[in-house]
């Protein structure tokens, strides 16, 4: 009973992810990518509160493949000169650490993780702020 209850509300997120993939432009692609992390984040923690092993690995495992196949493919090597290359170092720092958390069930380092992905996030949405032009 509780899945049939539960899957509309599934089935409304997902319409809701995808329509605002579909109409985004490649600025607010990166913003989500950065929100899906968090959330990710968010939900390792209460898992790990609620000693729900497998669903944590699960919600890790999802923050890793948004930040190393989302966040870090989208940067742009040949373009992004030393900046990119910062990134993608600091990308692959969030992953490794995230595979500790995983093992150690260590919520201090999901929160370092979340802060960093934090930061970025502020520097991003920065930066569709003063590119925004005004009327």
């Amino acid at each position: 009973m509780y899945a049939t209850m539960n899957s509309p509300i599934s089935v409304y997120q997902r319409i809701g992810v995808e329509t605002g993939v579909e109409s985004a432009n490649p600025h607010k692609l990166i913003l989500m990518l950065f929100e899906g992390a968090q959330e990710a984040l968010a939900k390792a923690k209460m898992h790990i509160r609620h000693s729900e092993i497998a669903r944590k690995g699960e919600a890790l495992s999802k923050a890793i493949m948004i930040i190393d196949h989302g966040l870090k493919a989208s940067l742009d090597m040949n373009v992004g000169g030393e900046l990119a290359f910062h990134l993608q170092a600091l990308y692959d720092y969030m992953t490794s650490r995230l595979l500790i958390a995983n093992l150690k069930n260590d919520i201090e380092i999901i929160d370092e993780v979340n802060g960093l992905l934090n930061e970025l996030y502020g520097a991003w949405k920065a930066i569709e702020n003063t590119s925004t032009p005004t009327t």
